[in-house]
């Protein structure tokens, strides 16, 4: 397994891991501490490992030129899906609304990561080094740990949850 590989597959592990905690969310009704505690998994574990793979990843592959705009693209829906999962956090999980959000949320990660699965990883992949690959290998399980550890769920008040 080339070096880019193992990277690649790092990361297809933890999308695995978030398909897993998405259909298990989706099974979950009400208010119930099931879905509390998979929210809170799912939260910070999303956040962790965009913040990850922003840091090792993407920040390489912002300065090789081939890549930026596909770099750009996923940087900007990391952003939309940490919106996404604050409005969630700040929305009463009673509620029919949630439940639609979330399904709302479900269908663009998903998009996202099979985006950067089957598109993304594999353009990245021509352009790295072995450089690159030294530079991945130590920032990217650190930066997962050390977000995870500090990583919030609920930062917005319910009174700020979109409609």
């Amino acid at each position: 397994m080339s070096d880019a590989t193992e990277i690649f597959a790092k990361l297809k592990q933890d999308h695995d891991k978030h398909r897993e905690l998405l259909d298990k969310l989706l099974e979950t009704t009400g208010d119930s501490p099931e879905r509390k505690e998979l929210f809170t998994e799912l939260t910070k574990e999303l956040k962790s490992h965009a913040a990850a793979e922003e840091q090792a990843l993407y920040s390489t592959m912002l300065r090789k030129p081939p890549t930026t705009g596909e770099t750009r693209h996923s940087v900007a829906e990391h952003h939309e899906i940490d919106e996404a999962l604050n409005d969630l956090a700040a929305t009463d999980m009673s509620e029919g609304g949630w439940l639609t959000k979330f399904k709302s949320f479900d269908h663009r990660y998903r998009h996202h990561i099979e985006e950067e699965e089957d598109e993304h990883f594999p353009d990245f992949e021509e352009h790295l080094d072995e450089k690159d690959m030294e530079h991945m290998r130590k920032v990217f399980e650190r930066r997962k740990r050390e977000e995870k550890a500090e990583a919030e769920v609920t930062p917005e008040a319910k009174e700020d949850a979109k409609d």
